[in-house]
């Protein structure tokens, strides 16, 4: 069946459901956000921080705002599991690096340089990338690419056409958005388009 469907009571708080799925997701984070899971049915990997744990049945999980993780399939095992995104602040004891992570997630169809980056953070580009990294699970290329696909999942949920998403999102073009967005969101984006608007 491989269906996943989404419901969002707010702005803070969403829940993804899947059944009998194989949907596999490649290494990235969510910034300021919680996610709880729990597994209905089957088996799933989650590999979190560096760490593959097989989750089963009846089992829970908890993934930190800003930490990387993946989702793999079991052999040709199916999963069915609910996932509770919950909105929240992160602390960070750098306030340059919270600041450029804040200024990306703020604008993150405007471009924003390795070298502007360093400069607004004060340090050398080398070690502004491994601090963001190591905060953050990312370097900035990949967390900017991240956050342009969160933009453009919020405009999709604006009925906004794929075309004005790619725009408005900070892509170079549709084709741009469609690659960047099933390799985070598993899907594309008229797939997730659809799925959103039959809740």
């Amino acid at each position: 069946m491989d269906e996943v469907t989404y419901s969002k009571k707010n702005n803070e708080i969403e829940c993804v459901h899947y059944r009998s799925s194989r949907k596999e997701y490649k290494p990235h984070t969510h910034a300021n956000h919680l996610m709880v899971g729990y597994v209905e049915s089957g088996r799933v990997c989650i590999v979190i921080d560096g760490d593959s744990v097989i989750f089963q049945e009846g089992d829970e999980f908890k993934i930190e705002p800003n930490v990387i993780h993946e989702i793999k399939t079991v052999e040709d095992d199916t999963y069915s599991m609910m996932v509770l995104c919950v909105e929240t602040e992160t602390e960070i004891d750098d306030e340059y690096l919270k600041s450029l992570q804040n200024t990306i997630l703020d604008n993150p169809e405007n471009i924003y340089l390795i070298e502007e980056m360093a400069r607004d953070t004060q340090i050398s580009p080398y070690h502004m990338i491994r601090k963001f990294k190591k905060a953050f699970g990312l370097t900035p290329h990949q967390f900017q690419i991240q956050s342009k696909v969160r933009k453009a999942q919020k405009l999709l949920e604006q009925n906004k056409s794929i075309s004005e998403v790619a725009c408005e999102a900070g892509f170079y073009d549709q084709s741009h958005l469609d690659r960047c967005f099933q390799k985070i969101v598993g899907m594309t984006p008229k797939e997730y388009q659809e799925i959103i608007n039959k809740n």
